[in-house]
């Protein structure tokens, strides 16, 4: 036996051990990602959270309510509430003039409707009251706090916007120049220079939180017509904590079995092929935490699908190498031969695979885009196990001549 190969076979099957433990146990006191599954976000149908019906209405009886609004106000909904981090958020249309908006984990439906639907038209106005520069121009504007301790909303303009911000203190020198949201005069600081930067605060605000919320509604730029609430409600997890249970059950039943099919017919490539899988569990696993996936069902049966696409790698593997030690060849050589004829194969399936994931992910939407991500992350989780772990673990038990009995190889 060779023991510097038995040492790291040891050692990769005991950080793998480690990695699985820490998924789903708190393996260190104070470590706040430990488990990192807890870190997985649940989706609308898991979890729950409010559901909102928005009504389009013209500004005026005058100005009509035009398909291009309508559209433009769904995309800064969405822009509003991806700003705000909710998890995998669902904004779309109903009908003609309905907005819909499904916010996963989300409690308070009052505070959801104001951050989403509040125009947040932007004005700068002289003592007259006349409207010199609008947040047309606006770049960016983004929270923080003074030197006093104060938060407050910080403007950054276009250069026409500069520009035209320039013209105005210029304009109103030593006159208060009246920042406007919707309507409602904010603060009326008294103009001491000329800006030029295309620079502007608005202050004060009660906390940073309340400063953030009005960035981001004056970043996602003003609606362009008013939305009436026409429902809004709490709503609990559509598919529910059994339905989860059922299907986390089912996964685990079929994972043993295909296991113990692993084992009993292909022996000891079948116990490495267990534990491949156990690691493409953990990558996959990682990945969703560390990218903040958000798991719905259709997510659920992605990561399902693509864990038994990595069986399916193994058992082409495993066939080639039967057909290699069954011509005569030595382990060695019958393991390098078996994955090199096995590869062209799995890639081909796995290309295929990875194609329709990105056709559903450009024209689906919510839990279809996730379904496609989890199963893009798992079919190229699979390939590194399959192609690389499976590969290394095998040549490393032969090159360590612990088992020498071509039978146990399925030979």
């Amino acid at each position: 036996m060779r023991w510097n190969k038995i040492i790291i076979l040891f050692l990769i099957v005991g950080l793998v051990s480690c990695a699985a433990v820490a998924a789903v146990m708190p393996v260190i006191p104070g470590v706040s990602w430990l488990p990192f599954t807890h870190q997985i976000k649940q989706g609308l149908d898991l979890q729950g959270g409010v559901h909102v019906v928005l009504e389009a209405k013209p500004n005026s009886p005058d100005e009509p309510l035009t398909d291009d609004a309508i559209r433009r106000a769904v995309a800064i909904i969405e822009n509003r509430v991806n700003a705000y981090g909710i998890a995998e958020p669902i904004v779309q249309r109903q009908g003609a003039h309905r907005i819909i908006v499904e916010l996963a984990g989300v409690t308070d439906p009052d505070e959801a409707v104001r951050n989403m639907i509040r125009p947040a038209y932007l004005e700068f106005q002289d003592m007259e009251g006349n409207t010199l520069l609008t947040g047309e121009h606006l770049k960016n504007a983004y929270e923080s706090k003074n030197q006093a301790g104060i938060a407050q909303v910080n403007l950054e303009f276009d250069s026409e916007g500069a520009r035209l911000f320039a013209e105005i203190t210029a304009a109103n020198l030593h006159k208060p120049l009246a920042i406007v949201i919707d309507g409602e005069q904010i603060q009326a600081p008294m103009v001491n220079s000329v800006i030029t930067g295309g620079n502007a605060e608005i202050s004060p605000y009660s906390s940073l939180e309340d400063a953030h919320n009005m960035a981001i509604l004056l970043r996602s730029g003003a609606l362009p017509t008013k939305l009436e609430v026409e429902e809004k409600r709490v709503v609990g997890p559509t598919l529910g904590a059994d339905t989860l249970e059922k299907s986390v059950r089912a996964g685990i039943i079929g994972l043993i079995a295909i296991v113990v099919f692993m084992i009993l017919y292909y022996r000891l490539p079948g116990i490495i092929a267990a534990f491949a899988l156990v690691t493409y569990a953990v990558i996959v696993l990682f990945i969703f935490a560390g990218i903040n996936v958000t798991m719905t069902l259709p997510g659920v049966c992605g990561f399902l699908l693509s864990l038994g696409m990595a069986i399916d790698a193994n058992i082409l593997i495993f066939e080639r190498l039967k057909e290699e030690l069954w011509s005569g060849k030595t382990l060695g050589p019958a393991i390098s031969a078996g994955f090199k004829r096995a590869f062209v194969t799995i890639l081909d399936a796995n290309i295929t695979t990875l194609l329709v994931a990105g056709v559903l992910y450009y024209f689906g939407s919510g839990p279809i885009k996730g379904f496609a991500v989890t199963l893009s992350i798992g079919v190229l989780a699979s390939m590194f196990t399959a192609i690389v772990f499976t590969r290394q673990l095998l040549l490393l038990v032969a090159d360590s001549r612990l088992v020498r009995n071509l039978k146990m190889y399925g030979a």
